[in-house]
């Protein structure tokens, strides 16, 4: 799968006004102009994250240079309501299992998360629309397609999307070295959220407090952590193995 990008201020414009999704918008340094700012009075309507980069930048990805200063990064995929999602599973009394990735760079992590947050059950999978991996045409290979079947939802603050879990009854648990209860440890037969922190950084420590428990995976070596994609396997197992006890 390919990269789609839009070229041109006008069909940039077009595309958005269309409701296309769309990853990001790359504006060339110091554009000006009528019809740009037209443009940029939508990007502040409908709130998408703008990158500005070099002219070369866009003309490597145009190859011809037609791109008038400005290139949309369309998204593979649909983004998904999570307010609906979680109504229509709690009023269903199903169990609920989402997972939150918090400012996740990697998109091969993202990727390989996404496969196996598919095979164990997750509802949907939260992330940042800023500061954060996003869904790329790679992130969609590398989940061996698995991004095209559970829904991801991309939420414009994460402290506010806690906030609404929690006014819903579900329990967001952090996965995080600093914890001091094992996972085994920790009830997650209940209405879930798991919040996966950076590769570099782990869970952020506003988040971390916004949590309403948070767990570590026992390691018996002597390295300090797993890769998140790993960690978050196991965590998914673990879920598993607890409700189906």
């Amino acid at each position: 799968m390919k990269t789609d990008y839009i070229y041109g201020i006008r069909a940039v414009i077009e595309a958005i006004s269309s409701e296309k999704e769309i990853n990001k918008i790359l504006i060339q340094q110091g554009i000006q102009g009528d019809l740009f700012s037209e443009l940029k009075n939508l990007l502040k309507e409908k709130d998408i994250p703008v990158q500005n980069v070099p002219f070369q930048k866009l003309n490597k990805l145009s190859k011809n240079g037609n791109h008038q200063g400005v290139i949309a990064i369309v998204s593979p995929i649909e983004y998904g309501n999570l307010e609906e999602i979680v109504e229509k599973k709690i009023q269903e009394e199903q169990d609920l299992l989402l997972l939150i990735l918090d400012r996740l760079t990697d998109v091969r992590n993202l990727g390989s998360i996404a496969r196996s947050a598919e095979c164990l059950g997750v509802d949907a999978i939260i992330i940042p629309k800023y500061g954060a991996a996003q869904v790329t045409a790679d992130a969609v290979k590398t989940s061996a397609g698995a991004l095209n079947k559970i829904t991801v939802c991309r939420e414009d603050n994460l402290r506010d999307t806690l906030l609404l879990l929690q006014q819903f009854g579900v329990i967001v648990a952090a996965c995080s070295e600093k914890a001091t209860n094992g996972i085994d440890k920790v009830n997650l037969k209940v209405p879930l959220a798991i919040v996966m922190g950076s590769e570099e950084n782990g869970v952020s420590k506003e988040i971390y407090k916004r949590c309403d428990t948070h767990f570590q995976i026992p390691m018996s070596g002597q390295l300090e952590s797993m890769n998140v994609s790993v960690s978050c396997g196991i965590a998914l197992y673990e879920v598993n193995r607890q409700r189906n006890a």
